[in-house]
């Protein structure tokens, strides 16, 4: 079953300096129905002004994945990280036990454009980490943040693995679903054919109790989604 949640129907926040969607319940945004899925907590689609961003705060038993779609980030954390995360590549904090960490954008002149996404962890209290990578442009799947770690990908404390999506007009794949698995998709770019269901920009589509989804790029363009395989 695949259960659509258009972009139009997300909540909202516009701050001045920030405007964000929430797929889910966060923090002025409240809806009972939408509160998560599985241990997918947060996603938030982010503009930040130049020269803007969000101050030292704290964080805890969280692991939180931001993707840049336009801009730079400045990141800084109380475990002694500097890095400056820009459009493309991946950043994964690992809250654990306690973290404090600033996210500014890098530019005075440019917007800052990034997705922020929560993941609840399967243990607490563990060691704050910090990862980031460009894992570049391929066309199909290619996994971003895994339980393991396995092969270069982030290592995310959760039965969950995170999927960059990219296709080129035309072009389809399957993803084989383990019985009793969730998947949930995010459309970052683009229009999605998934199964039969069409995703636009900002759209998110739960996917229970199915065996496996086929992807399929029926316009003109290259689109791009986040596919998580969730407990």
């Amino acid at each position: 079953m695949i259960t659509l949640r258009h972009a139009d129907d997300r909540g909202t926040a516009n701050f001045g300096w920030l405007d964000s969607k929430h797929t889910f319940s966060f923090g002025h945004y409240y809806d009972p129905k939408h509160m998560g899925f599985s241990a997918l907590r947060v996603i938030n689609d982010d503009l930040v002004k130049p020269g803007a961003g969000f101050d030292t705060h704290g964080h805890r038993d969280m692991e939180i994945i931001s993707y840049v779609l336009e801009g730079v980030i400045e990141h800084k954390d109380s475990e002694g990280n500097v890095q400056t995360l820009p459009a493309g590549e991946f950043q994964l904090m690992s809250a654990g036990s306690g973290i404090y960490h600033s996210e500014y954008n890098g530019s005075q002149s440019e917007d800052l454009k990034f997705l922020q996404i929560w993941i609840q962890p399967n243990t607490v209290g563990n060691k704050p980490g910090y990862q980031q990578k460009d894992f570049g442009n391929n066309t199909g799947l290619t996994a971003i943040a895994t339980p393991d770690g396995r092969d270069g990908t982030l290592h995310i404390k959760q039965d969950a693995t995170l999927h960059q999506l990219i296709l080129e007009p035309g072009q389809s794949i399957e993803l084989p679903i383990i019985n009793g698995r969730n998947v949930y998709v995010h459309q970052v770019t683009g229009q999605l054919l998934v199964d039969d269901v069409l995703l636009d920009a900002g759209d998110g589509a739960k996917v229970e109790a199915q065996n496996q989804l086929n992807f399929a790029n029926q316009s003109c363009e290259s689109v791009t989604a986040l596919v998580f395989d969730l407990p």
